[in-house]
C-alpha cells in the first residue's frame, strides 16, 4: 500500500507565525533564565557552605529551595520538550510524542469529535432547539432580506450562465433538442395530436374562426365575383345578363357562407370535420402522406436557420437569463422576492407547515449525521496523517507552547517551595 503523500501543515499568515515564534521565544527565555538563576544560587550557596567557617543557617534554606527548584524546572522542561521533540536530540523512549504519535492523535481526535460533536441525536436535538424554520420564516418575511436572496440568486444565475462554455451549451441544444426533434417520424405524432384535439373539441373553434374569416372575405368580394362571372360567360351574352348572373352568384355565395356559419351541422362543416379527421388518420397510417411529411421534415431540419438554431438559441437564452438575473426590476428577480415574502409569511402563520418543515429538517440532519459523520471525521484523521511529522510538532508548539512554558515556570517555583518545606521539616526534626 502506498504511503500517503506528506503535505505542508496549513497555518496562519507569515506575520502571525513570526509573532507567535517571538512570543514563544520570550516565554522560553524567561523560564530558562529562571532555571539558570536557580542553578547559580545553588552553586553559590554550595560554595559558601564549603568555605572555612561555614555559612549562616539561612543559606541552607536558600540552597535547598534553589536545588529543588532546579530539579523541578529541569523535570518539567524535559516533560514539555518531550511532547514535541527529543530532549537534547537524544532519542529517549516515549519522547517526541506528537511527531511519533501524530496519526494516533488524529484518529483519537477524529473519534472524539464523532462521538461528542457529530452524534446524530445530539445534532438533531440542537437543530430542533434552534427552531430554524421559525427563524428562516421571520428572516424571509422581511423585504430587505427577500431582496438580498433575490440579489444572490441573480448573481449566482448570471455567473453560472457566464461560466457555461457556449460550445458545450450549443452541443447540448443540438444533440438533446434539435437532433432529437428530427429523429422520430413527424406524421404519426402530429396525427395523434390532431386526433386528441378533435376528441377534446379543440378543433371546432378553429373551424369557426376559418368560416368567420371566409364570411368576412366573401362580403368584400362582390366586385371580384361579378367580374369573374363576366369573364367566364360567353362574350355574345348581353352585359346586363352577365351582371345579373354575377350578382346572383354572389348573393347565393353570401347566403351559403352565412348558413355554414350559423348551422353547426351544415354539410360543409361536416365535410371539413371529415377532412380533418381523415388528415389525422392519414398522418398516422397513409404511407404517401407520411412520406410527404418526412420530406417536409428533411427540408425544414436541413435548412440554414434550423442548422444554426443552436448557437442563436443559446445566445438568445443566455442573454435573456443574464439580463433577467442582473436587473432588480425583472420578472425573475421580482418573482424571487415575492416567493421569499410569501414563504416567510406562510412559515410564520401556518403551524402545520412549520412543524412539517421542522420534521423534515430534523430527519435530514439525523440521516446525514448518522450516515456521513464518519466521512466528516475521517477528514480530520486523514488530513493529520498527511501532515509532515516534524512540521506538525513545530506548528502545534507555536499554538500551545507559550502556555506550556507556565508548566516549566510552576515546576521551578513549586519545586523550590517543596524543597524549602522538606528542608525545613528535616531541619526541625533531625536538626540537620
Amino acid at each position: 500500500m502506498t504511503a500517503p503523500t506528506r503535505r505542508a501543515v496549513p497555518g496562519p499568515s507569515p506575520e502571525v507565525e513570526a509573532q507567535r515564534r517571538k512570543t514563544l521565544f520570550r516565554h522560553k527565555f524567561f523560564v530558562t533564565a529562571l532555571l539558570v538563576i536557580a542553578a547559580i544560587i545553588f552553586l553559590a550557596c554550595s560554595w559558601w557552605q564549603n568555605q572555612p567557617g561555614g555559612a549562616p543557617v539561612w543559606v541552607g534554606y536558600v540552597r535547598a529551595a534553589a536545588e529543588a527548584g532546579m530539579v523541578g524546572g529541569l523535570a518539567d522542561w524535559f516533560a514539555v520538550t518531550a511532547i514535541f521533540r527529543h530532549p537534547l536530540g537524544i532519542p529517549i523512549p516515549h519522547t517526541a510524542l506528537i511527531p511519533k504519535k501524530k496519526d494516533q492523535v488524529g484518529g483519537a481526535l477524529s473519534e472524539f469529535v464523532g462521538e461528542n460533536f457529530l452524534n446524530a441525536e445530539l445534532i438533531t436535538e440542537k437543530v430542533s432547539q434552534a427552531q430554524l424554520p421559525v427563524k428562516a420564516g421571520q428572516w424571509l418575511a422581511q423585504e430587505p432580506n427577500a431582496e438580498k436572496v433575490s440579489r444572490e440568486v441573480g448573481r449566482l444565475t448570471a455567473n453560472a450562465v457566464r461560466a457555461f462554455d457556449p460550445e458545450e451549451a450549443e452541443a447540448i441544444i443540438q444533440s438533446q433538442l434539435i437532433d432529437k426533434l428530427a429523429e422520430p417520424q413527424w406524421g404519426p405524432p402530429l396525427g395523434r395530436v390532431l386526433e386528441g384535439l378533435i376528441a377534446d373539441g379543440k378543433v371546432e373553434p378553429v373551424v369557426d374562426e376559418v368560416i368567420g374569416w371566409g364570411h368576412k372575405k366573401i362580403l368584400g368580394m362582390e366586385d371580384e365575383v361579378v367580374q369573374l362571372i363576366d369573364e367566364r360567360m360567353p362574350t355574345w351574352a348581353p352585359r346586363f345578363a352577365r351582371n345579373l348572373v354575377g350578382e346572383k352568384v354572389y348573393r347565393e355565395l353570401v347566403l351559403w357562407i352565412e348558413d355554414v356559419e350559423e348551422d353547426d351541422n351544415h354539410e360543409a362543416r361536416q365535410a371539413v370535420r371529415r377532412g380533418i379527421a381523415k388528415l389525422a388518420d392519414d398522418l398516422q397510417h397513409d404511407p404517401t402522406m407520411m412520406a410527404r411529411i418526412e420530406s417536409l421534415k428533411q427540408d425544414v431540419m436541413g435548412s440554414g436557420p434550423v442548422q444554426g438554431a443552436a448557437a442563436s438559441l443559446w445566445e438568445t437564452v443566455s442573454e435573456a437569463l443574464i439580463n433577467q438575473a442582473e436587473d432588480h426590476t425583472s420578472i425573475l428577480r421580482t418573482k424571487v422576492v415575492n416567493l421569499c415574502l410569501e414563504w416567510g409569511n406562510n412559515i410564520q402563520t401556518d403551524p402545520e407547515l412549520r412543524d412539517n418543515l421542522d420534521k423534515r429538517l430534523n430527519s435530514a440532519v439525523h440521516f446525514f449525521a448518522e450516515n456521513y459523520s464518519g466521512e466528516v471525521t475521517n477528514i480530520i484523521s486523514e488530513t493529520i496523517e498527511r501532515w509532515d511529522a516534524e512540521e506538525a510538532g513545530d506548528k502545534i508548539e507555536l499554538m500551545v507552547g507559550k502556555d506550556l512554558q507556565f508548566i516549566r515556570l510552576n515546576g521551578t517555583i513549586v519545586g523550590a517551595m517543596a524543597g524549602l518545606v522538606i528542608y525545613t521539616v528535616n531541619h526541625l526534626i533531625f536538626g540537620i
